[in-house]
């Protein structure tokens, strides 16, 4: 009776289980926020060694000892690599794409490449996933190509049986005639 089973899918149950544990910490943060709530309502008493801060507001302790440490006079920016974004757009309006008049000229490979990009469509973001799929290393699922071959022989086979049918009906109509 192993036809009428349902097979477990184990990427369906490691979903179940990461949704469990986003519930799980989306329940603990409320519990932290409500609890924050609490700390904030406690008049604070304000220390002549300590700065003067405005209501509500607290100072980040250090991880090296439970002291508060002061907070940093100016916001920290990460460096962004602004060459990197304008390479291609740059590459692609030079002087030698405009005719006299100042309209765009039809540059045919430009024309190629989009075409050829806009058809081989995006990169896969996880790549490491597409292999694992591909080579059929995650548990309980087969790989692709097995996949592709199933796939393949079922539709050849059934291209055949419409084949005989559509031979069938027409050899009946011309039987008739």
């Amino acid at each position: 009776m192993g036809i009428f089973r349902k097979r477990s899918d184990p990427i369906k149950q490691r979903s179940r289980a990461l949704q469990a544990q986003i519930a799980a910490l989306d329940a603990q943060i409320k519990q932290l926020n409500s609890q924050a709530q609490k700390e904030q309502s406690q008049p604070h008493v304000r220390s002549t060694v300590l700065p003067h801060r405005q209501q509500g507001q607290t100072l980040p302790m250090s991880p090296a000892n439970s002291s508060p440490m002061a907070s940093p006079a100016e916001p920290v920016f990460e460096p962004v690599d602004h060459h990197g974004m304008t390479a291609l757009s740059d590459a692609e309006t030079t002087a030698s794409h405009y005719n006299d008049l100042g309209v765009r000229k039809y540059d045919l490979a430009a024309a190629w490449r989009r075409i050829r990009n806009h058809l081989a469509g995006p990169a896969t973001p996880n790549s490491k996933l597409v292999n694992y799929l591909a080579a059929g290393t995650i548990r309980g699922l087969r790989p692709l190509r097995y996949e592709k071959r199933v796939a393949r022989n079922r539709f050849v086979f059934f291209s055949i049986l419409l084949l005989l049918v559509i031979w069938g009906v027409l050899a009946m109509f011309m039987k008739q005639r």
